[in-house]
C-alpha cells in the first residue's frame, strides 16, 4: 500500500482527431494511446487534489517554467484545494517498494491531464509531459491523449562530472543538472578534488583553496605532447555555492554525492599541507594528467584527522547518504619506503601496501558510519579486502563489480566502455578525447546487471553511471558534446525495463532527440549520423578497398578524391599556404555518389559525407592513404593484439594509414601487453627493399613503452610454396633507448627479397618508480613501411 498524490491539470480543449507515436526518452513501462490529441490553450489551470499540499510543488512549478519558456504561456492558475475525488491510497500490482518511489500514472483525455502517485513520481510525470507538448499544423500546442504507467528500474541512476581537472561554473553545474532531471537521472556524483585542483571549500584549511585551487599552467592537447600554456588556472565552489547546488539538485529530486579523493589523486592537498605527504615534499598541483607516486601518508595519524576534518565539513554541506572516497589508482611507490607506513603495515599486522590501502579505506569508512553515512569507493578498494559496508563502484570493467557483488555489496556499474562518457563517440571524431570508442549503440546496448551474476546477486547491483573526466573537456560546450546524444540511451537503459527496451525504436526517436537540443541551442555530437569506414585488402593483395556505410540506409553518401579535386580546380591551399584537407559544403554538389568500395592505388585523400537532399547529415570523413612497398599486402602475425586495441587485426599495419606522433585514432594501433609483436609481409614477389620503417607510440605514463629490440629477416622467395629453414635469410637487429623520444624506428639495409619478417620486443616489466611499477609493459605499433 502506498499514499499518492493527485493533481489534474485543467485546459481548454479540443479533439484532434489521429494518432500518434510517442517520442518519450527514457520510454515508459506501460503506454495505452488514445484517440486524438488536447489542444493546450490559455489559461493553464492546475486543481491540486492530494492531501497535503495546497500549493504547488517543484513539478508544477517547473513544468509552468517550461511552457512559459519555450512556448510563450503566461497564465496560468491553481485553484486550491478542492474535495477529495481520487482515491488517496492504492495498491499498485506487481510494483516493488523501490520502483514505487518514482511511480506514476499519466492519464491525457478529453479535457483534463490527470497525475496519480508520490511526490516523486509526480515530478517525472511532470518531464514526460515536456516531451510530450508538440506543435501541430494550426500553430497549437498539443498533447496525445494516452495513458501512461511508469516507474524506474533502477534505484541509482547516475551522472558524473570532474571538475578537479577543468573547472565549471555553478551557472553550468545547474545546467548539468537540467539535463539529468530531463532523462530521470536521480544522482548527481561531483568530483570535487583532484591532482590537478581542490574546488571545495573547507574553512578549517583554507590553503586547499588558496593553494590547491591553482596550478600554475594547463597541458594544451593530449596527454604526452609536454606542451603547456602559460596561463595560472584557478576554481572552487564556496560553501554557499556548494548549498545551493545542493538546494537546486533536490528540487529536482536529485542526490549529489560528493567525492573527496584519497589516499592517491590528492596531490594538489600535499601542494597545501606538505605534512600530509611521504616525502612531507615540496609538492605542486599538477599541470598534467596520468597517475602520480604522491599521495597521503597512511601511515601519519594526522593524515586521518585532517581527512576527518575535512569530511566533517562536507557532511554538513551534502546531506546524501553516500560520501565518495575515490580509493582509485593509489601507487604504493611512497609508502614502500616511508618509515611511519612501514610502521603501520608491522604494528598492525598487514600482509603488505595493498592491505595498507585497505586499513586506510576501512578508517575513514568506520567515521563516515559513525556519522551516519556510507562510503561508495572506485573497485580498487577491494584490493587487500573491502571495506563492510562499502559499495563498489566498478570502472575497470565489470569484474569488481561481479565480485562485490558475489561478496553481498551494493555495486554501481561505470565500465570504461561504454560508460566513460570522456571517449570519443566517433571513429572520425573532430576534437582531442581521451582516447576509446564509446557510441551510442554501445551505451544503449549495455546491460548493468552482468550475466554472470544469479538473480540474487544480480540484486546487489544498484545501477549504474556515465563519468565525464574532463583533461580534454574545457569548456561547457565541450561538456555538452560529449554527454549527448548518450544520456539519453543511458536513461533508457536505467528506467525502462530491460525487455523494453528496443535499439529500433530509439533510432526512431533519435531524430525528433536532436530537434529538442536544436530548439534549446544545445550543443551534441551527431555522431550517429556518421558514416562507418574500412580498409580491405584486395583479392589480389593490389591497393586497397576503402568501404563506407551509413546506419541510416536513406542517406546518400558523396566522396571525392585527389583525382576529382584536381579536375574540378578546387583550391588546394588556403590562403595561409596550408593545404585544404576538408573542403565548403559548396563543393559537395560536384562529389561522387559512392556505390561500391573505393579502390586506392596510390596517394590518396578521401573526403566522404552522408546527405539527405542536399543536407550533410554527417562529419566529413578525412582518410590520408599513404602507400609503400608493403601496402595492401599479405600479413599475417604470430601473436595476436590484445583484445583492447586490436584494430583491424595484422592488416591495420600494412593498410596505409598512420598517425601522426600521440594516439590521434587509436583504432589504427594494435596493443601487445606484455607480448612481441611478430608479423610477416609477403611483398608479393621478391623485389628490393632499402628502408624498413616501423611506427610505434611511446606514452610512459599510460604505460605505452618503445620496443628494446626490433630485429629484421630478409627473406627471397626460391619459387617454394613455404619459406624452409635453408633458405638464406639476413637477420638486422636495432637495439632501442627508452629516453629516446620517437616515434618510428628505422631499419636501412639494401637487400633483395620477397618476405619480410619483423619483431619487436616488448620492454618487459615496467620498472619501480614509474607509473604502472611491476606492470606487464603495453606495445603500441601502427604502420609498417617498406621503402
Amino acid at each position: 500500500m502506498m499514499k499518492i498524490l493527485a493533481i489534474v491539470l485543467l485546459f481548454n480543449c479540443s479533439i484532434v482527431v489521429g494518432q500518434n507515436k510517442l517520442n518519450i526518452v527514457p520510454a515508459p513501462v506501460e503506454v495505452k494511446m488514445g484517440k486524438g490529441f488536447s489542444v493546450l490553450k490559455e489559461p493553464i489551470s492546475f486543481m491540486l487534489t492530494n492531501l497535503e499540499d495546497s500549493e504547488p510543488n517543484d513539478g508544477e512549478a517547473l513544468f509552468e517554467q517550461y511552457l512559459k519558456t519555450n512556448y510563450g504561456i503566461k497564465r496560468f492558475q491553481y485553484r486550491g484545494k478542492p474535495d477529495i475525488n481520487l482515491a488517496t491510497q492504492i495498491t499498485f500490482t506487481g510494483v516493488s517498494t523501490e520502483e514505487e518511489k518514482g511511480y506514476y500514472e499519466l492519464e491525457i483525455k478529453n479535457n483534463n491531464i490527470n497525475i496519480r502517485g508520490t511526490a516523486l513520481g509526480k515530478f517525472y510525470a511532470f518531464e514526460t509531459l515536456k516531451q510530450m507538448v508538440t506543435v501541430n499544423a494550426k500553430n497549437q500546442l498539443v498533447i496525445p491523449n494516452c495513458i501512461i504507467k511508469d516507474y524506474p528500474r533502477f534505484p541509482y541512476r547516475g551522472m558524473h562530472l570532474d571538475v578537479g581537472r577543468h573547472f565549471f561554473p555553478i551557472s553550468f553545474v545547474k545546467k548539468y543538472i537540467d539535463y539529468l532531471a530531463a532523462y530521470k537521472f536521480n544522482t548527481f556524483h561531483w568530483h570535487l578534488t583532484e591532482d590537478q585542483g581542490w574546488r571545495i571549500e573547507i574553512k578549517k584549511y583554507p590553503l586547499l583553496t588558496q593553494v590547491g585551487g591553482c596550478r600554475d599552467r594547463t597541458l594544451i592537447g593530449r596527454y604526452g605532447s609536454n606542451k603547456y600554456d602559460s596561463i595560472k588556472y584557478c576554481g572552487y565552489y564556496t560553501q554557499q555555492q556548494i548549498k545551493e547546488i545542493v538546494q537546486y539538485a533536490a528540487d529536482r529530486y536529485i542526490t549529489v554525492i560528493p567525492e573527496i579523493e584519497m589516499p592517491g589523486h590528492s596531490t594538489a592537498a600535499l601542494a597545501s599541507y606538505p605534512y600530509l605527504g611521504c616525502t612531507k615534499g615540496p609538492y605542486k598541483v599538477m599541470d598534467t594528467w596520468g597517475v602520480l607516486d604522491d599521495v597521503y601518508c597512511a601511515g601519519n595519524d594526522s593524515t586521518f584527522t585532517f581527512l576527518q576534518n575535512v569530511l566533517d565539513e562536507v557532511m554538513q554541506l551534502f546531506p546524501s547518504k553516500y560520501i565518495h572516497i575515490g580509493g582509485d589508482e593509489c601507487p604504493k611507490e611512497r609508502w614502500k619506503t616511508c618509515p611511519l607506513c612501514q610502521k603501520r603495515i608491522k604494528d598492525n599486522n598487514l600482509k603488505d601496501e595493498h592491505a595498507l590501502q585497505s586499513y586506510f579505506i576501512q578508517h575513514i569508512e568506520k567515521y563516515l558510519n559513525s556519522k551516519g553515512r556510507k562510503i561508495i569507493g572506485w573497485d580498487e578498494i577491494l584490493e587487500g579486502g573491502l571495506a563492510p559496508n562499502a559499495v563498489v563502484m566498478s570502472w575497470r570493467g565489470e569484474a569488481g563489480g561481479i565480485e562485490a557483488a558475489k561478496q553481498k555489496h551494493n555495486v554501481i556499474m561505470t565500465p570504461g566502455n561504454p560508460m566513460y562518457f570522456d571517449h570519443t563517440q566517433s571513429k572520425n571524431e573532430d576534437s582531442v578525447t581521451f582516447g576509446g570508442y564509446n557510441p551510442i549503440e554501445n551505451v544503449y546496448a549495455y546491460e548493468p546487471v552482468p550475466k554472470e551474476l544469479n538473480a540474487e546477486q544480480g540484486k546487489y547491483i544498484l545501477g549504474a553511471q556515465a563519468n565525464m573526466w574532463t583533461e580534454y573537456q574545457s569548456n561547457e560546450r565541450k561538456i555538452e558534446y560529449q554527454l549527448f546524444p548518450r544520456i539519453t540511451a543511458l536513461s533508457e537503459v536505467l528506467w525502462s525495463p530491460k525487455e523494453k527496451r528496443d535499439w529500433k525504436d530509439f533510432e526512431r526517436r533519435l531524430p525528433v532527440i536532436f530537434e529538442r537540443l536544436d530548439k534549446r541551442h544545445t550543443n551534441y555530437s551527431s555522431a550517429y549520423y556518421d558514416l562507418n569506414s574500412k580498409i580491405l585488402p584486395t583479392e589480389n593483395y593490389e591497393g586497397l578497398l576503402f568501404k563506407l556505410e551509413s546506419k541510416n540506409k536513406m542517406l546518400t553518401i558523396k566522396y571525392m578524391d585527389d583525382d576529382l579535386k584536381a579536375q574540378m580546380n578546387l583550391p588546394q591551399k588556403n590562403e595561409k599556404g596550408e593545404k585544404i584537407e576538408v573542403l565548403s559544403d559548396i563543393y559537395w554538389g560536384e562529389g561522387k555518389i559512392y556505390k561500391t568500395p573505393i579502390l586506392i592505388k596510390n596517394n590518396n585523400t578521401i573526403l566522404a559525407s552522408s546527405y539527405k537532399n542536399k543536407e550533410q547529415m554527417s562529419n566529413t570523413v578525412v582518410q590520408k592513404f599513404l602507400f609503400n612497398k608493403a601496402t595492401g599486402k599479405k600479413i599475417t602475425l604470430t601473436t595476436q593484439a590484445s583484445k583492447s586495441y586490436p584494430g583491424d587485426g595484422a592488416f591495420t599495419l600494412v593498410n596505409g594509414v598512420q598517425n601522426e606522433k600521440g594516439m590521434s585514432k587509436s583504432s589504427e594501433f594494435l596493443g601487445f601487453n606484455g607480448t612481441d609483436m611478430d608479423a610477416t609481409i609477403d611483398l608479393g614477389k621478391d623485389m628490393q627493399v632499402s628502408k624498413i620503417t616501423l611506427h610505434t607510440l611511446k606514452q610512459n605514463g599510460s604505460w605505452i613503452y618503445l620496443p628494446s629490440r626490433v630485429e629484421v629477416s630478409y627473406i627471397p622467395y626460391y619459387d617454394s610454396t613455404t619459406i624452409s629453414n635453408d633458405q638464406p635469410i639476413e637477420l638486422v637487429t636495432v637495439d632501442i633507448k627508452q629516453e629516446d623520444d620517437i616515434n618510428k624506428i628505422e631499419i636501412i639495409k639494401e637487400k633483395f627479397c620477397r618476405y619480410i619478417h619483423i619483431r619487436a620486443v616488448n620492454y618487459g616489466l615496467i620498472p619501480s618508480g614509474k607509473p604502472g611499477a611491476g606492470n606487464q609493459a603495453w606495445l603500441f605499433v601502427d604502420e609498417i613501411e617498406v621503402q
